[in-house]
């Protein structure tokens, strides 16, 4: 992963304060292990839920199923992935939050609120937020209503800087079997705007 402060990034003195902060720490099975990946360069900014348990045992954001299943949604390699000058990674919640009786449960919310109004400024050139999941929709796109699926399925209305997503979890796979539009229509534009923000000149 690139480390924003071997290019005198002044976003790292802030990365380092928040990879530190334990704020809710006591709310966590876990303990605190804030995950997230940022560079002020990034074009492309990946707001997701909370890090999973396999996340938190390697503190390297979506090294998992979901994060297997997002790059193939992206059309991009790891290497690219984990090029926090190319993508920044900022999740509603830094820390593991626990399982519930169905799944995970919900990002704690002191994260937003402490953080990412110092955070996302840095973003300067961003040109494409993938918004993921419920609690990042109501982040990112307070203004929509309706259900995730009616958000996402209305993908065109925030296009091309905005795009909702469910999130890529396996224990999604049956929503995706029921709703086929979204592999069949929004992947492949998707993935063809992911290519042409990559490519431009830097």
């Amino acid at each position: 992963m690139t480390d924003p402060a071997t290019y005198g990034d002044p976003l790292a003195a802030l990365l380092t304060r928040v990879r530190e902060c334990e704020l809710c720490a006591g709310h966590l099975p876990l303990g605190a292990r804030p995950v997230l990946q940022m560079d002020s360069r990034a074009r492309i900014l990946i707001a997701a839920q909370a890090p999973g348990r396999k996340v938190h045992e390697t503190g390297i954001p979506f090294n998992d199923a979901s994060g297997d299943r997002l790059r193939v949604w992206l059309g991009i390699s790891r290497e690219v992935f984990y090029d926090a000058r190319q993508v920044a990674i900022v999740p509603m919640g830094f820390c593991y939050p626990g399982t519930g009786t169905s799944g995970d449960l919900p990002p704690r919310p002191e994260c937003a609120r402490a953080w990412h109004g110092e955070l996302l400024p840095h973003l300067q050139h961003l040109q494409l937020t993938l918004v993921i999941g419920q609690y990042a929709r109501a982040y990112h796109l307070p203004a929509e209503a309706g259900t995730l699926t009616e958000v996402v399925h209305a993908w065109r209305e925030n296009w091309p800087n905005r795009i909702p997503l469910p999130h890529p979890s396996p224990r999604n796979n049956l929503w995706l079997k029921r709703n086929p539009w979204f592999e069949e229509e929004l992947i492949p534009v998707l993935q063809a705007r992911v290519a042409e923000v990559l490519a431009q000149d830097r």
